[in-house]
């Protein structure tokens, strides 16, 4: 289940990605707009800042933007920032990989392999869906395949 923090961070991101374009955002309108509380939100944008997801300007016309091209940055980025590895058990991260203590050998285990495929199908499609596809989403509409697009698939 995703943490508040990480739910709080999308919604910000999807709502920086909406505006991209047209300059930095003030916290007190994003946190107002997405019903986000002011002083969680300072401290989720700080740690997307530090890496490298959202830059601030500060002063007049100052606020909160991408990093990046909305096209160009992930959910699946996001949520591992905020959240950590998608994986539900260690032995199938690709980031945060650690053996099970309980595995006699990981090639053996059935629980190992049903996980790893969750995790396989949750990452492509998490990191399968960029900010762009998401916020151009209308709010009923059911995703389709080509929803899901791949970066650096050339577009």
């Amino acid at each position: 289940m995703l943490t508040r923090k990480t739910k709080y961070g999308l919604k910000a991101m999807l709502a920086l990605a909406r505006e991209h374009g047209r300059g930095p955002v003030l916290i007190a309108g994003l946190s107002r707009q997405e019903r986000i509380p002011q002083r969680f939100l300072e401290g989720i944008l700080l740690e997307l800042k530090h890496r490298g997801l959202v830059q601030s300007r500060k002063g007049p016309g100052g606020g909160y933007q991408l990093g990046r091209t909305p096209d160009r940055i992930s959910v699946g980025e996001v949520i591992r920032v905020l959240d950590g590895p998608l994986a539900l058990v260690s032995c199938v991260s690709q980031t945060a990989y650690a053996p099970c203590q309980e595995c006699v050998t990981e090639r053996d285990c059935a629980v190992r392999r049903v996980f790893q495929q969750v995790r396989d199908e949750t990452a492509r499609i998490l990191d399968g869906t960029t900010l762009a596809a998401a916020a151009s989403a209308g709010p009923h509409d059911e995703p389709s395949r080509q929803d899901f697009v791949q970066l650096g698939d050339g577009r």
